[in-house]
């Protein structure tokens, strides 16, 4: 198993020279907010956020993530401060403590680069709607594997389900339930417009932890977050009834504080979810109903591919392992394998 992107980071930045009664005041905060070069910062879980900027040298150890602070990162500032001990200018990140847990993922499987979603989170919800627009089931195979990998809890919203009255659609939604609550995945069905499992998502979301939404766009992110608390604000669009798929409407990583004292990460859509530093050999341990019953193959290691006496393909071909999850194990193993 090799070793995860930016696990620790530290930036080392120059001390400036106050003239006069000028200090330095030092402290920890939480990033609430990252828009490329500037950021928010607030001492969770009070809510004062202050302006930050990164100033002086960064170092990384092997990363190449485009974003090696981000939402959710504990940090350490410094920040000048009068004789009245008022903040005199922009506060400036100093470290980055290491992560709890972190969201990471490529654009594509050709890219080198990586972008980090978010850090330290409590729970990350995932949005997925499956019409209007539909999300690939591949996709969320690999925010899950992701999730799995990088040690965050995750729960399956299944948003949207008063779209879900034709017959294709209830039977897609049966199936939805049969194949992600039988890996084991919490699923919570909600819908913005009736209101089912909205109070229930809204207690979750208030225990006072970080939650992270995410989804593909137009999957509902931000009307949720409306319905968990209307005094909040995300921007909302409709979705194309051409191609009957979301437009971008959330264009920075930000964190809300909820009226009931938790704080929810409010994410841009994503499109495209490359692994990172998740080898071909490890994805089968990503799939808790394949990790199950790995344990009984004959031959170790076992790609679950072709080997006599494999217990995963055994449980694919008795229906324990479902055949989409398993074919969406296989594209990921191709790809994995062929873009290293």
């Amino acid at each position: 198993m090799r070793k995860r992107q930016a696990e620790i980071i530290c930036i080392f930045a120059p001390q400036k020279k106050h003239m006069g009664e000028t200090r330095i005041h030092t402290g920890t905060a939480t990033v609430v907010k990252n828009t490329g070069s500037h950021y928010l910062l607030s001492e969770l879980p009070q809510w004062k956020p202050f302006n930050a900027v990164i100033r002086g040298r960064l170092r990384l150890s092997g990363s190449t993530a485009t974003n090696p602070v981000a939402v959710g990162d504990r940090v350490e500032y410094s920040v000048p401060v009068d004789a009245q001990g008022e903040p005199s200018d922009e506060a400036t990140i100093t470290k980055v403590l290491p992560r709890k847990n972190y969201i990471i993922r490529k654009s594509t499987n050709l890219s080198r680069q990586c972008h980090i979603l978010a850090s330290n989170i409590d729970t990350a919800y995932l949005i997925v709607t499956l019409d209007c627009p539909e999300t690939k089931w591949p996709f969320i195979d690999r925010f899950l594997v992701t999730c799995e990998a990088y040690k965050v809890p995750v729960t399956i919203i299944l948003n949207k389900t008063d779209l879900y009255t034709g017959e294709d659609l209830m039977a897609k939604s049966e199936l939805f339930h049969s194949i992600y609550g039988g890996a084991g995945y919490p699923i919570m069905d909600i819908s913005v417009l009736t209101g089912e499992g909205i109070d229930t998502l809204k207690d979750e979301c208030n225990r006072g932890g970080i939650s992270l939404f995410s989804g593909v766009s137009g999957v509902g992110k931000s009307s949720l977050i409306k319905a968990i608390d209307p005094a909040l604000d995300p921007k909302t669009s409709e979705i194309s009834d051409k191609y009957r798929q979301g437009r971008h409407t959330t264009t920075f990583y930000e964190i809300y504080p909820t009226s009931g004292g938790g704080f929810i990460i409010d994410t841009p859509g994503i499109r495209g979810f490359g692994l990172v530093d998740i080898g071909p050999e490890e994805i089968s341990t990503y799939f808790p109903e394949m990790l199950h019953v790995a344990d009984n193959c004959r031959y170790k290691p076992c790609t679950h591919t072709h080997e006599p006496g494999c217990a995963v393909l055994e449980a694919v071909e008795n229906g324990t392992i479902s055949p989409e999850r398993y074919m969406s194990y296989l594209g990921m193993l191709e790809e994995e394998g062929k873009y290293r």
